[in-house]
């Protein structure tokens, strides 16, 4: 069953909040969950990095990014569900009515724990480990909603 809506994820919060090894750990777990609900997502980190699309999750990057996610907050909230994960509660505050709100603390329970494997065991029970690069490459493009060439 679809769900129409829009995940805003802070992106610092949530790595800060788990036991991700690196940030590509979480954004892969994201876009699964967005994409297991059909939803969308962006997930917004402090910084800079290589903003792109994994899937229906948004990758970005910003100075500020609890600003960005309350800029995007503002721009969907009147067409669409949206829904906050962080517990920065200034974000909670600053999103305004009609946006819903889940702490990091919530969605890493709902993800499988509070504790994701680290990324030397992530990396020994990866199935894609164990399959040739053309299999790998066009199972990342189903992944990522390419479809097959």
């Amino acid at each position: 069953m679809a769900n129409l809506s829009l995940y805003l994820f802070d992106g610092s919060n949530l790595l800060h909040a788990g036991a991700f090894g690196s940030r590509e750990m979480l954004i892969d777990r994201l876009a699964s969950f967005v994409a297991l609900r059909g939803a969308r997502g962006v997930v917004v980190f402090d910084g800079v990095g290589q903003e792109r699309q994994v899937g229906p999750l948004g990758v970005r990057f910003a100075a500020h990014a609890d600003s960005v996610i309350e800029q995007l907050a503002a721009q969907h909230r009147e067409h669409e569900p949206v829904v906050v994960v962080s517990s920065d509660r200034m974000i909670e505050h600053a999103t305004g009515q009609g946006v819903h709100h889940r702490s990091s603390q919530d969605l890493l329970a709902e993800l499988g724990g509070e504790q994701p494997p680290t990324e030397e065991v992530a990396v020994r029970l990866r199935l894609a480990d164990s399959l040739d690069a053309q299999t790998r490459e066009q199972l990342e493009r189903i992944r990522r909603q390419e479809g097959l060439s």
